[in-house]
């Protein structure tokens, strides 16, 4: 059986809003295995992004537990989590967040320069299909391009796992296939576990398992036994 990377129970967030109260996340329990392609789906306001923040360290849990391997996130202090964040995981967003001044190695190169064990800018722009790229701007690469230079910045410090909120909702459906295709290679070749938050219900079939949440809570886990690429998917 697979290492489980991440383990919740009870795991709850509540946001205040003035004298109301928001349950973001209520009572979830959740185990994910390691080197697994993991979607998650539910309407906007279910708790999938808090999930996502909380197993990120951008988040703190206002009740429950959850756990990195044998790592207590719940337990850890800011300076923990920073390290977290830069040892073991890398962030893909729905939005590109490059810096508009610098060329796709560059952008990437703000990571290399602070990680561990990088590989070269270059190699992981080579590994999202920009290898001819790595010179231009973003202003001079198309929105897909631009994601996966994304990509080639979160998994260039060789993160254990990869978290992607939203990661093709800014795109059309031809250019969504190019992106989770540089997501599924990065996770077949290295065993990089990846977590997928969309709304885009046919990208489950491309996972190992799905997770939908509705009102704050894991509504079903489906195990996908028969998964396709993302090229054959009806989108």
């Amino acid at each position: 059986m697979a290492e489980t990377i991440y383990r919740t129970r009870g795991l709850s967030r509540v946001y205040a809003t003035g004298a109301a109260a928001v349950r973001a996340l209520d009572a979830v329990d959740l185990d994910v295995p390691a080197g697994e392609f993991v979607v998650l789906l539910g309407p906007s306001g279910s708790g999938k992004s808090t999930l996502l923040n909380i197993l990120g360290g951008l988040d703190r849990a206002t009740g429950g537990e959850a756990w990195f391997r044998d790592r207590s996130l719940t337990e850890m202090d800011e300076a923990d989590l920073t390290r977290y964040r830069r040892d073991h995981v890398g962030f893909v967003f729905q939005f590109y967040n490059l810096v508009a001044s610098l060329t796709a190695r560059e952008n990437v190169q703000l990571v290399t320069d602070i990680a561990a064990d990088p590989m070269s800018p270059d190699e992981a722009l080579g590994l999202v299909g920009l290898g001819p790229r790595v010179n231009h701007f973003p202003a001079e690469l198309s929105g897909g391009e631009q994601q996966r230079v994304a990509i080639a910045r979160a998994i260039a410090k060789r993160p254990e796992v990869l978290l992607c909120d939203e990661p093709t909702g800014a795109l059309d459906s031809q250019t969504g296939v190019q992106v989770l295709d540089a997501l599924a290679e990065v996770n077949a070749r290295f065993a990089t576990t990846c977590l997928v938050i969309t709304h885009n219900a046919a990208i489950r079939e491309m996972a190992h398992r799905v997770i939908r949440f509705q009102d704050g809570r894991v509504a079903e886990v489906e195990v996908n036994t028969t998964r396709r690429a993302a090229s054959e998917i009806a989108w």
